[in-house]
């Protein structure tokens, strides 16, 4: 079993780590560099877990477990505008990101309205990219729940946060935090905090439940072995672009055009099989500079195999 953790440190002797986690089979899954400060996200395996640890303190880093690590999270509000963007929505993605995972806000373009709110299949299309998505909507319990129509056709996992508990909307979503809603200042105090930790916690179990889904049937290469391969293609080297791979649970986001590349990607050998043979590889609806590559489980490249004989 491979566990997810985070090292807060100095550059020193940071090629140590590296060579460590090499060798106890694990990967790097995010490493960011300020300074001489470098914070690096690694999957490594269970029973080494402690000997990663010694290290880490050895040179002088912090370590500690990030279970939302190797996943992408949307968090949305009805609109972009100041009415519709409140400060919690920034403080939430804050918060899933020390819990390890890498946050997006978005806003929808019709979003507000208690009668005329929208959402469209090109925003749905895109929201489904990621890995789980956080709605947060504001005080009023009756325009609340006259947005249902904006969560209940998004098939990732939904968590609604908002002011007031409104009925009749648990199957439209996952789960349902109350107690945030619209304000004008951060969440600071206390209080607050408790409730941040309390949305990260829920998220983490969302996503819980969908990784023991991907376990009935298991994917075919961990995601985080194909982004190993993956830094190694050139154009992804030259990147300049922030976190230039991106994991999920079940795949990747990768930011380079696939018009230019999809030929090169398709044909990385991964366990002796083509990448293209094991994974749906298609252009991001968000813009055409990025692909998303989803990982086919066993069973899917046994039915493949078995389809081309």
């Amino acid at each position: 079993m491979f566990e997810v953790l985070m090292y807060d440190g100095g550059v020193y002797r940071s090629n140590e780590l590296f060579e460590l986690i090499e060798d106890v089979g694990g990967a790097v899954i995010q490493q960011t560099r300020s300074a001489q400060m470098l914070t690096v996200t690694m999957t490594v395996p269970g029973e080494d877990r402690k000997m990663v640890e010694a290290l880490c303190k050895e040179i002088g880093g912090i370590v500690k477990p990030v279970p939302l690590a190797g996943t992408e999270i949307a968090v949305i509000g009805p609109t972009l505008g100041r009415h519709h963007m409140p400060h919690p929505i920034c403080d939430i993605a804050e918060q899933l990101r020390q819990y390890g995972s890498i946050t997006v806000v978005m806003g929808l373009a019709r979003g507000r309205g208690k009668a005329t709110s929208q959402i469209s299949a090109k925003e749905i299309g895109i929201i489904e990219e990621y890995d789980a998505a956080i709605f947060v909507m504001g005080n009023f319990k009756s325009c609340i729940e006259a947005k249902r129509h904006l969560i209940e056709k998004v098939s990732i996992p939904v968590i609604l946060v908002t002011g007031p508990m409104p009925d009749g909307m648990d199957e439209s979503c996952e789960a349902i935090i109350p107690g945030v809603g619209r304000r004008a200042e951060r969440m600071r105090v206390a209080e607050d905090r408790k409730k941040l930790e309390e949305i990260a916690d829920k998220m983490n179990d969302v996503l819980a439940e969908k990784k023991m889904m991907l376990d009935e049937d298991p994917l075919f290469v961990n995601p985080a072995e194909v982004k190993k391969l993956l830094e190694e293609y050139e154009p992804i080297k030259e990147s300049l672009r922030p976190a230039p791979i991106v994991l999920h649970l079940d795949g990747l986001r990768v930011k380079i055009p696939m018009k230019e590349h999809l030929e090169d990607i398709s044909n990385i050998i991964v366990y002796g099989r083509r990448l293209g043979e094991i994974a749906r590889i298609s252009e991001s609806k968000i813009s055409d500079s990025s692909m998303i590559i989803r990982i086919m489980s066993v069973s899917e490249v046994e039915d493949a195999d078995r389809a081309r004989k």
